[in-house]
């Protein structure tokens, strides 16, 4: 940034918050509170750069939005700039951290269109210490018709990134690649991360709050990657109308050294309104779930058997038990939204308000699963009928789209359901743009390739499963189902659909509890498989949402240390995708002072086998951990 341009920015941004300032005569920077991040918007309006420290991430690229039914937007001037800032402190609900620091600087920049009865276009800019941000708003009553955005994110140089293909149910591998090796006429998921050509700084593209908007994906075009709106299905055009008005999604740009320090970023829910009215009544946990470990169609509903996992949830001192496909009237398999279902009655010979009391008696809360073509039609019905039996939440399936349409029904169904106080968990759903933060009951998502996919395929290896925390774990907890407990390596696995097996040791699988973020937690596998098993112990202490998050160490797709804190106790998850054997030295500096007791769970002498161990440290002593290839391990740090 030349001198010239740092001092407009210093001027634009010394105005106190909520000032309207003159349009300056030239481009407008915002700077993050620490001086590090910034994103300058051309005075046109037609393009932008981000930088950090001295380095420029994201190239000259373009800004703007192609209307339908009307000329797209001429020539623009800068007429106002509105500038605020922010510091507060959210309390958050179930998540991967008790507060989130909300701490930015922000601009509005009114454009004006030439010539006479002139159109305006507002830009929203925010710049937080680790990333920034930026949407379009145009107001007024009058509907507003999209085809698309100009919208791109030009990187600088030709970065390696890793990226996945944009698909429905938004369960595809992630693979390094650069912007240059990219195919044309395909679309790439949320979140792209990618390295600065220096290798100074990792950057994730992404969005936030979806809210009246629809979903996007990437496209290669030239050296950059284009915004492309989701359309509903059917609609020719336009992709995009809204009732009154325009305010899209936030396009959003985290930053930071490495890959693994955005693990802990609130940048994505800070972007969302915060939560209103009292979801103390918001409990994390674990889930006993009977699909994992049995037939692909589901279970055959039956008394006895729904008991069996409920008594195995008690027993675990786990506080829900989730009854997937086959439980309602006229089911006939998991997949199918067949029109002779009905989801407010159960099968015959199940006595749902029965099961209801059975399980409360025992301290475990139901919840149930449903296809979403037979919820968003009678919404209402569904959900009042599941609040008089007593279930605890409902888990939708197979959406497996992001258009408007779809997005109006994740925030009409997390109204419903916070009303009710149900909790959320959606299923074939798109990746998270921060809806947890207005309805902490949306507890999780899938939108991931997860562990369901052990029962059909052998795509979840070890290398995936060391992606998806510097990944799509960005963007919002994810439903990856772990907990499975017939564990081998690659050279081992095959597929079975009845009793999985999974690609990595026991050791990783407990460190799965602690790397993976979802405040409702999946334990998969079958109650028979954890009786008197080795490190089944780990599973049932360890907790599903944090007071803190800490990256200590790791690499996408090879490695990774992550420590968690929930009260004054801190939990350590190590995973590896290495197939040899590795050591981790865990430096324990982010401990405070005092003398803790290390328990330690850690690869065995086979795949299936957890030794544990117990030492003391303090936080100027380091733990050092034996991994099996493609293994892991679990520590917990209690203060003595």
């Amino acid at each position: 940034m030349n001198t010239r341009m740092m001092t407009l920015a210093a001027a634009v941004l010394a105005a106190s918050s909520g000032a309207a300032c003159a349009a300056p005569a030239g481009p407008v920077t915002v700077t993050s509170p620490n001086g590090q991040a910034a994103i300058r918007i051309a005075q046109d309006g037609a393009s932008y750069v981000v930088t950090r420290g001295a380095e420029t991430v994201i190239a000259t690229s373009p800004l703007g939005l192609e209307f339908d039914g009307q000329p797209d937007l001429g020539p623009l001037e800068l007429e106002k700039v509105t500038t605020s800032k922010e510091d507060r402190k959210i309390p958050l609900v179930a998540t991967k951290a008790s507060v989130a620091r909300d701490h930015y600087r922000a601009a509005t920049l009114t454009f004006r269109e030439h010539g006479d009865g002139a159109r305006r276009l507002l830009v929203d800019v925010r710049a937080y210490d680790d990333g920034v941000a930026f949407r379009y708003r145009i107001d007024g009553s009058a509907p507003v018709r999209l085809r698309g955005e100009k919208t791109a994110f030009v990187p600088v140089g030709d970065p390696e990134c890793l990226i996945s293909e944009a698909q429905g149910a938004h369960e595809v591998p992630f693979a390094r690649q650069k912007i240059s090796q990219l195919r044309d006429n395909l679309g790439y998921d949320v979140p792209v991360v990618c390295n600065s050509t220096s290798g100074r700084t990792a950057y994730a593209i992404t969005q936030s709050q979806l809210e009246g908007y629809t979903g996007a994906s990437l496209w290669r075009e030239g050296a950059g990657l284009r915004v492309h709106l989701s359309g509903t299905p059917g609609r020719a055009a336009p992709v995009y109308e809204s009732h009154g008005g325009l305010r899209t999604a936030w396009r959003v740009v985290m930053l930071g050294n490495r890959a693994g320090d955005l693990i802990a970023s609130n940048l994505v829910g800070n972007l969302n309104p915060p939560a209103q009215g009292d979801f103390s009544w918001v409990k994390p946990g674990k889930a006993a779930w009977d699909w994992w470990s049995g037939p692909l169609v589901g279970m055959k509903p039956d008394m006895a058997a729904y008991r069996r996992f409920i008594d195995f949830a008690a027993a675990s001192g786990f506080p829900y038990y989730l009854i997937d496909a086959g439980w309602a009237q006229g089911s006939g398999g998991c997949c199918d939204a067949l029109p002779t279902t009905d989801i407010t009655r159960a099968a015959d010979g199940i006595d749902m308000p029965a099961l209801v009391r059975y399980a409360a008696e025992k301290g475990v809360g139901l919840i149930l699963w449903a296809h979403w073509e037979h919820v968003r039609t009678r919404m209402d019905e569904v959900l009042d009928t599941y609040a008089r039996w007593g279930i605890k939440g409902v888990k939708i399936d197979f959406m497996n789209r992001d258009d408007q349409d779809v997005v109006d029904f994740y925030h009409r169904v997390a109204a419903a359901t916070a009303k009710r106080h149900l909790l959320l968990d959606l299923h074939g759903a798109y990746v998270p743009a921060g809806l947890q933060r207005t309805y902490p009951n949306f507890i999780t998502q899938e939108g991931v390739m997860g562990a369901e996919w052990d029962k059909m395929k052998t795509i979840i290896t070890p290398e995936h499963n060391l992606m998806l925390p510097y990944t799509r774990m960005l963007a919002g907890p994810m439903d990856y189902t772990p907990g499975g407990f017939r564990n081998g390596t690659p050279a081992t696995f095959a597929v079975h659909d009845v009793g999985p097996l999974v690609q990595n040791t026991r050791g990783q699988e407990l460190a799965k509890y602690v790397v993976y973020d979802s405040p409702l937690q999946m334990v998969s596998d079958d109650p028979d498989a954890y009786r008197d098993a080795e490190g089944f112990d780990f599973i049932r202490r360890v907790p599903t949402a944090w007071d803190e998050t800490r990256f200590v160490s790791g690499e996408p797709g090879r490695d990774i240390v992550l420590a968690r804190r929930l009260g004054k106790t801190w939990y350590v998850g190590a995973m590896s995708a290495e197939a040899g054997a590795t050591t981790k030295r865990v430096p324990l500096d982010f401990l405070p002072a005092g003398r803790y007791r290390a328990t330690i769970w850690e690869d065995g002498a086979t795949p299936n086998n957890v030794k544990r161990r117990e030492v003391d440290v303090t936080a100027h002593d380091g733990l050092t951990l034996q991994l099996a290839g493609v293994g892991g391990a679990a520590v917990v740090l209690e203060r003595k």
